[in-house]
């Protein structure tokens, strides 16, 4: 099983580059980094986890940024966002961000999508919160009409692109319906989102990972009802805390990755959880 990582990195925190070093070194496999642009002080989303929301929501770095510090740094460690909320994102610049990404560092790019909790921030980016799911898709599929290999042009219900040279491309070769890089999709387990993934990418990024012994067994069903290869679908827990047993109970289920949290911390404080999890390596 692969051991990932993911944290709050913030300008209080270790820095993208010793942190990728550290983790490239003692052998985990990524570095997956959330996003939030901003958090609008007059919120009125609640915290999805309950209770205040903490600081370093409002203090991330950029996730594109970092991760390229990151990717300069390593040969090895596979970079992720966890997850890019894009429907927030004008679609032609983050096609050309995450093409960049993947490119430079080799085909080591996951991207990681999702629609977001508070609708504060979303706003201020002109979203509508009701579109915002079918907004993303629509935003996912103008990209990878940038990625094609041969110019290709699209027309969508939120935006449109003309044929176009657009290089460099991201690495990895088109599978199935997925033009891209590696893509896995966050949420809530549902018939929706399955049927999103099913159609659109080549996983999930379920936060926490729990409940999964009922989930996963319903999206492989999902999965290969759209005739998708069983072997090719990938279920990566996200921000987990880790145990024997837990991860144990991952691998029975088929999982080859999880996404373990780290504490938005200065070194000393991340370096010490990242020596407790190397016992699970």
């Amino acid at each position: 099983m692969r051991l990932a990582t993911t944290i709050f990195l913030t300008d209080e925190t270790i820095t993208p580059v010793a942190l990728a070093r550290e983790l490239e070194q003692r052998g985990f496999a990524g570095l997956y980094l959330p996003e939030h642009t901003h958090i609008p002080v007059s919120r009125e989303s609640p915290y999805p986890a309950g209770g205040e929301l903490p600081a370093e929501y409002g203090r991330t770095l950029d996730p594109f940024v970092a991760l390229g510090q990151a990717a300069a740094v390593t040969e090895r460690l596979t970079l992720g966002t966890g997850i890019t909320l894009i429907a927030q994102h004008d679609p032609i610049d983050l096609a050309k961000q995450v093409a960049t990404l993947d490119h430079l560092s080799g085909g080591r790019f996951t991207l990681g999508i999702g629609y977001g909790w508070n609708v504060e921030e979303a706003a201020d980016h002109g979203v509508d919160w009701s579109k915002r799911r079918a907004l993303g898709h629509d935003r996912l599929a103008l990209m990878r009409a940038l990625w094609a290999t041969e110019p290709t042009a699209y027309e969508g219900e939120y935006g449109s692109v003309r044929a176009s040279t657009a290089y460099p491309k991201p690495v990895q070769e088109p599978r199935g319906p997925v033009t891209g890089p590696r893509t896995l999709i966050g949420g809530a387990a549902g018939p929706k989102l399955f049927a999103r993934i099913a159609e659109s990418a080549d996983g999930w990024l379920p936060i926490g990972g729990r409940g999964l012994s009922q989930s996963v067994p319903e999206l492989r069903r999902v999965w290969e009802a759209a005739g998708r290869d069983p072997q090719h679908l990938q279920v990566v827990p996200y921000a987990v805390l880790p145990s024997p047993g837990k991860l144990a109970h991952y691998a029975d289920l088929g999982i080859e990755e999880v996404v373990l949290q780290l504490p938005p911390e200065p070194a000393p404080g991340v370096l010490r959880v990242l020596d407790a999890y190397a016992a699970h390596l």
